[in-house]
C-alpha cells in the first residue's frame, strides 16, 4: 500500500469477538462488532438480529460435533454477508419500503430454516435426540449501531470468535452476552473443539470523516465476510480434511491475508479521497488460527 504520514490510530475495533467504536467527525458513531474483531456496523447501517444457535442447543454428541461446527459456521457467514449488503443498502439505497424483508430478511430466514435442519439431522442420524430450532430462523433488523449477536468458534470457553451475546445493545451487552469480548459466559461451548477458526488482529483507526464513512463502513463488513467464510471452510475441513501440513497456510490463511490486503487499502484510500490523513494498515492484514 502507498503510504503518506502516518497517524497514530486512536480507537480499536472489535468483533469471529470484541466490539467498540469509531469516532466520527461531528460527534458521529461507527459501532462495531463481527467476526473476530472485525468491527461491522457504522450509525447509519443496520445489521440482522438473528437469534443465537449454539448455545439453545443441548449438549452436542461427539460425533455429531463437527458438522453442527460447520453449520453453526455457516450461519455466521450468512449473517456477515447479509450486514455487508444492509452496509451497501446505507451508502447506495435501492428498492422500495419492503425490499430489506423481501430481498434480505426472507431469502436469510429461508437459508437459516436449511441449516437448522441440518443441524437437527446431525443429532437423529446418530440415534441423539432431535433439537426443536424452528423457533431461531426469523431474525429481524437492529438498530443502527448494533451488531449482530453470532455464534462464534467452539473450544473456547464461550468466547467465540463472533462475540456470543444477543445484540441488546452496541458493546454486546445482550441478553445473553457480557462484554466487549464476545464472552458469553460459556454459554456457546457446547459443540467441542474439532473445528479452529481463525485469528485476525483488531483493526486501529484514526477519526473516521463523515464523508468516508459509508465506504469505511462497507470494507469492514467485507473483512467480517472474508473471515466468516475462512471459519466456513475450516469448518468442513474438520469433517473432511484435505491437502498436506501446509494446506491451511496455503489455501485458507494465505489467501485470507491477499483478502484482506486489498480491503484494507480500500479503507485507506476511503480516508484519502476526502483528503484525510490516510492510515497505515498493513499491520491487521495477516490472521493465524484460533
Amino acid at each position: 500500500m502507498a503510504r503518506g504520514t502516518r497517524k497514530t490510530a486512536v480507537l480499536k475495533l472489535g468483533g469471529v469477538g470484541a466490539l467498540a467504536a469509531l469516532l466520527f467527525a461531528g460527534g458521529l458513531q461507527l459501532a462495531s462488532a463481527g467476526e473476530n474483531n472485525r468491527p461491522a456496523t457504522t450509525a447509519a447501517a443496520q445489521t440482522v438480529n438473528c437469534p443465537t444457535v449454539r448455545d439453545k442447543l443441548p449438549a452436542v454428541p461427539a460425533a455429531a460435533s463437527a458438522q453442527v461446527e460447520r453449520e453453526l459456521a455457516n450461519l455466521d457467514q450468512e449473517i456477515a454477508r447479509q450486514n455487508e449488503r444492509l452496509a451497501r443498502q446505507a451508502v447506495r439505497p435501492e428498492g422500495g419500503p419492503a425490499f430489506i424483508d423481501n430481498a434480505i430478511l426472507g431469502p436469510l430466514r429461508s437459508k437459516r430454516v436449511a441449516v437448522l435442519d441440518r443441524i437437527e439431522i446431525a443429532f437423529n442420524r446418530i440415534g441423539a435426540q432431535r433439537p426443536n430450532l424452528d423457533a431461531l430462523a426469523a431474525c429481524s433488523l437492529n438498530a443502527p449501531g448494533v451488531p449482530s449477536a453470532v455464534n462464534g468458534g467452539a473450544g473456547q470457553n464461550g468466547a467465540g470468535q463472533n462475540g456470543n451475546g444477543n445484540a441488546g445493545g452496541q458493546n454486546g451487552n445482550g441478553q445473553n452476552g457480557n462484554g466487549q469480548n464476545g464472552n458469553a459466559g460459556g454459554q456457546n461451548g457446547n459443540a467441542g473443539g474439532a473445528a479452529r477458526t481463525v485469528n485476525c488482529p483488531r483493526v486501529a483507526l484514526p477519526a473516521v470523516p463523515a464523508a468516508a464513512a459509508g465506504q469505511v463502513q462497507a470494507e469492514l463488513a467485507t473483512l467480517d465476510k472474508q473471515i466468516a467464510e475462512a471459519d466456513a471452510r475450516l469448518a468442513r475441513l474438520a469433517v473432511r480434511p484435505e491437502g498436506g501440513p501446509a494446506f491451511i497456510d496455503n489455501a485458507i490463511l494465505g489467501p485470507l491475508r491477499s483478502k484482506r490486503v486489498a480491503a484494507l487499502d480500500r479503507i485507506e484510500i476511503a480516508f484519502n479521497r476526502v483528503g484525510a490523513q490516510r492510515p497505515n494498515l498493513d499491520g491487521f492484514a495477516t490472521c493465524g488460527l484460533n
